[in-house]
């Protein structure tokens, strides 16, 4: 009886062995799908970063709650003193405080990319036949969504409270889009440091000390011409500054040419310097 079953179970591999170089050959026969391009590569990791907002939607707790208590806060904390009244100081605060809570808002990128490091996501993404940086990027794009619904948030409560852009809807659309641009390029800073750095706490605490001099120390709340020579120096060559006047100009109705030069220039920079550094991490890791 043993004998007969071993000699079947002989017979049943000796079969299965043709059917499997069978399959093989039909596999390798077939043309294998093209690999996706940079763009859709980029934008599927995009639409992840998405999802996970989807999942957890108290992420947006940043580019919501966060704006709207920005605007009400230093416009009725500071408006009556500096500019007089509310309705003046809205007129000059609100592009700045704009500016300055997207770009606060950008060091997240630095937390989600470390957090993915840590539970080992990226390992996965190494091993994908795809365009190397599409992880990276995929982020920054997802981020970019974030970054338009502060901006929508801030602006409404604006509105309500009684800013009038002279620009109308055109210079509004512009001074975002530059907004975007510049956050987007700014964004690649924490994405360095996300690698780089071993914890999400480290990531933070590093982030502040570079945003929290950027973003105070820059013509968002006053002119410069108030300060001190020494500290004029800093801030008009601060690219927050330069951001900020090229988005205040651009929704008053304006064309600062020399303000959205400088801010264009300083992305590509900050892309050109940073993005590289990233990605050689990111290969390295």
């Amino acid at each position: 009886m043993s004998t007969g079953t071993s000699t079947e179970t002989g017979q049943e591999v000796e079969s299965a062995a043709p059917r499997a170089d069978e399959l093989a050959a039909l596999l390798l026969a077939k043309d294998r799908p093209a690999r996706p391009g940079a763009l859709a590569a980029s934008l599927t990791f995009g639409w992840r970063a998405m999802l996970k907002i989807k999942h957890v939607p108290e992420q947006l707790f940043d580019v919501t709650a966060f704006p709207i208590m920005m605007v009400l806060m230093y416009t009725y904390l500071f408006g009556g003193a500096l500019a007089g009244s509310v309705s003046a100081y809205i007129q000059f605060l609100l592009p700045g405080i704009l500016v300055m809570s997207v770009v606060m808002i950008t060091m997240y990128t630095g937390v989600s990319v470390n957090t993915d490091i840590e539970k080992g996501v990226f390992d996965r993404f190494r091993t994908l036949p795809i365009w190397r940086p599409a992880p990276m990027v995929g982020y920054l794009l997802g981020d970019v969504v974030r970054y338009l619904i502060a901006s929508a948030v801030m602006l409404s409560v604006g509105l309500v409270i009684g800013y009038r852009p002279d620009g109308g809807v055109v210079g509004v659309l512009l001074g975002v889009a530059l907004l975007l641009v510049f956050s987007f390029a700014f964004s690649w800073i924490w994405t360095m440091f996300g690698l780089l750095l071993r914890s999400e706490k480290s990531v933070m605490g590093v982030s502040m000390m570079v945003i929290f001099p950027l973003t105070f120390l820059s013509n968002v709340f006053v002119d410069p011409k108030t300060m001190p020579g020494w500290l004029q120096a800093f801030v008009n060559n601060n690219p927050v500054t330069h951001l900020a006047t090229a988005v205040r100009e651009l929704m008053a109705g304006a064309w600062p040419a020399a303000d959205i030069a400088w801010t264009l220039g300083w992305s590509v920079a900050l892309v050109a310097v940073f993005g590289a550094v990233t990605m050689r991490l990111y290969n390295r890791r």
